[in-house]
């Protein structure tokens, strides 16, 4: 329990100190969303009165007349009633704009999580067992071309030829505009359609976790305890899983921990590429428009993603590894 209260007392600490840069960060850039906001009312013929402005410095948080650690102060009691602020593009709650946007993107990188990891582990726990034979060669060097392609480049490959030019995959959109959101086979199929595309470029991306599970996995075939197991007689696939994986798996855990960040951060590039609807396009549609308010809600978004999966990672390690619970001891 100790272990548990310390990594939740570490991530805390991160949040606050992501939250304190959230706030900071756009003050330091040019322009506020109260500016923004004003700006498009006067094109729309709207009238600015002084209550205006008055109103959104109240709404945004923004004001000239208020010290700064004052405004901070508001914006962490904010925070924690959920009062994100209001979007200058959508004119709705940043709470809700993003809400929107989350269920998409959690479902794209679920899927990526589930379906790579998985897919790699086991080619790298194959090729590592059939070692310098063609199977290792093949995979491992494909593996290796495939991942290092940039994914701008791997996305709109895939979208011109396969969504653009080919027709095979819806060109943007999380499922058919003309049907109704529900519980039924008909949009759960086009839901699963319009994701298969951006999916497999993710999933391509992520082709490099091969090598690294491979690695892993060598290093355990040369450990005494698997060499004690064939000379027991134990099978072959009883040797490669439950006595090679189990232990080289423990690494790739680690290292999905410290890529959480990256994953979302190629999926903001994927979304906007195949105008898939979740956090990465909401974040473009913002950095265009200048929401300042959206803009912080995204990045706290993510903030609490990041380290919600990095917690995650972390109690499956203590979990997992006899070895860590009996340091700890």
């Amino acid at each position: 329990m100790r272990y548990i209260f310390t990594r939740l007392g570490f991530y805390f600490l991160a949040f606050l100190f992501a939250v304190t840069i959230n706030f900071f960060l756009p003050r330091m850039m040019p322009g506020d969303p109260i500016s923004s906001f004003l700006g498009r009312l006067a094109q729309s013929g709207g009238q600015i009165t002084p209550e205006t402005i008055a109103a959104l410095e109240a709404l945004y948080g923004y004001s000239t007349s208020v010290p700064l650690w004052q405004q901070f102060i508001g914006y962490l009691q904010s925070i924690m009633v959920g009062e994100w602020g209001v979007s200058t593009r959508f004119f709705q709650p940043v709470i809700e704009v993003l809400g929107r946007g989350t269920q998409w993107t959690l479902l794209l990188v679920g899927g990526y999580l589930l379906i790579s990891y998985t897919l790699t582990t086991f080619l790298g726990i194959y090729v590592a067992w059939k070692r310098g034979t063609w199977a290792d060669s093949l995979i491992t060097v494909g593996s290796v071309v495939i991942s290092s392609i940039p994914a701008v480049v791997m996305a709109l490959l895939l979208y011109f030829a396969f969504a653009s030019n080919l027709g095979w995959f819806p060109t943007g959109y999380a499922y058919d505009p003309a049907l109704d959101p529900a519980y039924t086979w008909e949009f759960v199929s086009s839901v699963l359609y319009h994701l298969a595309l951006p999916m497999i470029a993710m999933v391509l991306l992520g082709m490099g976790n091969v090598m690294g599970m491979r690695s892993n996995m060598i290093n355990q075939l040369g450990e005494d305890f698997i060499v004690m197991g064939w000379a027991k007689g134990v099978r072959d696939r009883k040797v490669m899983f439950s006595y090679g994986a189990r232990n080289a798996i423990l690494p790739m855990i680690t290292s999905f921990a410290m890529s959480v960040g990256a994953i979302f951060g190629g999926s903001l590039i994927i979304e906007i590429i195949f105008n898939y609807p979740g956090l990465g396009q909401v974040m473009f549609q913002a950095m265009l428009a200048r929401d300042y308010p959206l803009i912080q809600g995204y990045l706290l978004m993510m903030t609490i993603m990041v380290l919600s999966a990095n917690f995650i990672a972390d109690m499956l390690l203590f979990a997992l590894d006899p070895r860590l619970r009996t340091a700890l001891d």
